[in-house]
């Protein structure tokens, strides 16, 4: 049981530095990153919790999770790439132009 604590922290503390990238940062690549990050920590916490479960649900639904980031991956690169492209910057502060 203090194995699956011990993953929770863990992953507690991933979604925090996420979140403080997410919050603190303006760049889009980090931006990116702390999604992926927060992504990966609700990935340990399926296979943590399918651990102790005789089934493998868990393990799927992390799996299938990986491969959606890694899909929303190539689309938010390819976003900033663009917006470098427009822009020459990849600060999203900067992107005045973009709002509504």
């Amino acid at each position: 049981m203090s194995e699956l604590i011990d993953f929770l922290i863990v992953a507690l503390a991933l979604v925090a530095i996420g979140i403080y990238g997410l919050v603190v940062k303006r760049n889009a690549i980090r931006m990116l990153f702390s999604i992926e990050i927060i992504a990966n920590a609700a990935n340990l916490v399926l296979v943590a919790f399918a651990r102790g479960l005789p089934n493998a649900q868990g393990q799927t639904f992390a799996l299938f999770s990986i491969a959606i980031a890694a899909a929303e991956v190539a689309v938010g690169l390819g976003l900033i790439i663009v917006a470098y492209r427009l822009y020459k910057e990849i600060d999203v502060a900067e992107f005045r132009s973009m709002r509504g």
